[in-house]
């Protein structure tokens, strides 16, 4: 038994070199990210959260249901140091942006590489069944364990109040074992989808489902919380209490899911999964006879649940505007993450905010739609369709098309959900009207960042991944530029930077033509190098 287990591990070791040579750009940047990111917001603190009255205030205002919501339940607010703040507005947010990276990388080096093919030429040499899935869960663990190291060593070189060693590395090891479990999730899932798509999608649906399962167990049942990864990993109270039990649950859990998913991986079929894939209709529309009818069916599900996700956003946003005003008055904190528009209140600023972060987010759904056709491309059945009387402008101008108008359709829901759960909890609710406005006034930087995604995707296919550093890049500077008193020409590095703190400032008619005249242009310069590049350039 035992030396049948150990042939299915034959030869990982070269596996494992082969992942970080794949990688050895990708997981610096996560690590660093990260960690950079972190360290940064730390530094901030002591300024931000001076000791005194305003630090107690603010200890108390934290109580509040809606932060509790977001950011899980406060320990230490007897004694908000600088280390339970920390712990308390940052742990759980870094912990899901390490469940993201984990779940990207695992999907990338288990079902994307299955559906490639890439799979079935590694298992034609003399490697064991489960060689890259082991592969795959050790360097991830590798990287996990990096990141809690280097977080933790990094957050104690600070020397800040409250963040001594012990709760420096438990807030290390939180991130790290998150990382973890997140990656065995994701393994075992990929084992019972037969797509990539299906696998990405069921993996952030579960995250997406603890992240609510631990909101509504903070609210009102601890059972849940202790159900929810992410409600567990809270329960560690770093910087307070700094509890160990949570990570032992966590990697046992791990630990468990990680055997299924190998179990599961030796007893099924190459490109097969457990869950099998909904058979399509005998006779297709004639709807999927054109281009565009072909790009929307292919993401139809994904578009669905990025429309859902966003109303969601939209109304767990709301929910906060119950007691804005004094919320808001209590730190100097929020003063600098809002924009301070004179004649403005508190609640028309934080609103301005919102449609900021919203349209960042709502970014993720358009480029993703615009980017698939380079994972079709990948996946060898682009020329398929390009073997039909069918041309190159028309394919990639499918895919811009629906991309341009969900990015109108991710502004619109995100306002409704922000304004029906509003209107629920305040006396006299915003103006829906204007509040859409200001959404919509997102729409031509979206469309820039569309015109820059279909750019690469004409002349430099393999550097698309510079989008999503745009977009990273640009949500740091967004919101956390006010926080860190960023120099302003920072900001005109990214299209967002130029538009203005809209509803409280307008657009401007000429403003907005010029900034949609960019994105064609950019678009245009894209199809036309899509028309003349190598299909697999």
């Amino acid at each position: 038994m035992g030396s049948a287990a150990g042939t299915h591990f034959t030869n990982v070791g070269i596996l494992v070199r082969f992942i970080l040579r794949r990688d050895r750009v990708r997981i610096p940047i996560w690590i660093l990210s990260l960690v950079g990111i972190s360290i940064a917001v730390a530094l901030a603190f002591p300024g931000l959260y001076p000791p005194g009255p305003e630090r107690d205030i603010l200890a108390e205002t934290m109580k509040n249901p809606a932060m509790t919501s977001m950011l899980g339940p406060g320990y230490g607010l007897d004694n908000y140091h600088i280390g339970a703040a920390m712990a308390h507005q940052m742990l759980l947010f870094t912990a899901v942006a390490v469940a993201i990276m984990n779940i990207l990388l695992a999907i990338r080096h288990t079902r994307s590489d299955e559906e490639a093919g890439r799979i079935e030429v590694i298992r034609s040499l003399p490697v064991g069944k489960l060689a890259n899935s082991g592969a795959t869960f050790f360097v991830l663990v590798m990287v996990n364990l990096a990141l809690a190291l280097v977080m933790g060593v990094g957050l104690r070189v600070l020397g800040l109040e409250g963040m001594d060693m012990a709760g420096s590395l438990l807030y290390g090891a939180v991130l790290g074992v998150t990382g973890i479990f997140f990656a065995a999730v994701t393994i075992f899932i990929a084992q019972l989808t037969e797509t990539s798509r299906g696998a990405l999608g069921f993996s952030f649906t579960f995250m997406g489902l603890s992240y609510l399962l631990r909101a509504v167990g903070d609210l009102s049942s601890e059972a849940l919380s202790l159900v929810s990864p992410l409600g567990l990993i809270l329960r560690t109270e770093v910087y307070v209490n700094d509890h160990w039990w949570p990570i032992l649950v966590m990697l046992a859990a791990s630990v468990i899911l990680i055997m299924f998913a190998f179990r599961l991986n030796t007893i099924r079929d190459l490109e097969a999964g457990f869950v099998a894939a909904k058979p399509g209709p005998s006779k297709a529309s004639r709807f999927l006879l054109s281009p565009l009818g072909l790009a929307l069916r292919l993401q139809k599900t994904t578009i669905i649940s990025w429309v859902v996700g966003m109303f969601v956003l939209g109304v767990s946003y709301g929910s906060v505007y119950g007691d804005i005003d004094a919320f808001f008055q209590t730190s100097d904190l929020f003063e600098l993450l809002l924009p301070g528009t004179e004649g403005f209140s508190l609640t028309d600023q934080f609103t301005a905010t919102l449609l900021a972060v919203m349209a960042m987010i709502g970014m993720i759904p358009v480029l993703l739609t615009v980017l698939k056709l380079k994972s079709e491309e990948q996946a060898h059945r682009t020329e398929h369709v390009l073997a039909r009387a069918v041309s190159r402008r028309e394919i990639l101008g499918s895919y811009i098309s629906i991309a341009l108008l969900l990015a109108i359709v991710m502004q619109v829901v995100s306002v409704l959900g922000l304004w029906s759960a509003a209107t629920a909890v305040m006396d006299e609710p915003f103006n829906l009207s204007l509040t859409l406005k200001g959404g919509l006034s997102y729409v031509p930087v979206m469309w820039i960042m569309v015109g820059l995604a279909a750019l690469l995707i004409g002349l430099a296919p393999r550097l698309t991944g510079l989008i999503w550093i745009c977009l990273a890049y640009t949500f740091f500077i967004i919101y956390f530029g006010g926080l860190l008193q960023v120099p302003e020409w920072l900001g005109k590095l990214t299209p967002f930077g130029y538009v203005p703190d809209v509803p409280l400032e307008k657009m401007g008619f000429p403003l907005t033509l010029a900034l949609i005249l960019v994105a064609f242009i950019l678009t245009g310069l894209g199809l036309k190098g899509y028309e003349k590049r190598d299909i697999y350039g």
